[in-house]
């Protein structure tokens, strides 16, 4: 069983509610950059599914996750709104936790 590994994938649900790798890279990505559009770049997502996404998880979740700025002079940006941050950060500690006891179980089972 040489190369012998799992794979999990933790998602978050509630009759249409879904949160998983996807929107957490997204989140994460606008957070690092100040910038959806840049986030969905950095992922391969087109901006216009980046948007699509943030609009149907704000509508399912019934909360914003970004708030947003228009262009301008400096340009626009968008950054996590308190809710969106405590969503993501939870997420995150969540799978670090998941990450771990599954480590743990992997190697008691197939050490």
């Amino acid at each position: 069983m040489d190369g012998l590994r799992y794979h999990l994938t933790l998602r978050l649900c509630a009759e249409d509610k879904r949160f998983g790798p996807g929107p957490m890279k997204l989140l994460q990505g606008v957070r690092e950059t100040g910038s959806l559009q840049k986030a969905a770049a950095r992922m391969g997502m087109a901006y216009s599914k980046a948007w699509k996404l943030i609009g149907r998880l704000e509508a399912e979740w019934g909360f914003k996750l970004l708030t947003r700025q228009l262009g301008g002079v400096h340009g626009g940006g968008s950054e996590l709104t308190r809710e969106g941050v405590d969503l993501l950060e939870r997420y995150q500690k969540l799978l670090e936790e998941t990450d771990h006891a599954a480590n743990a179980a992997f190697q008691k089972y197939f050490p």
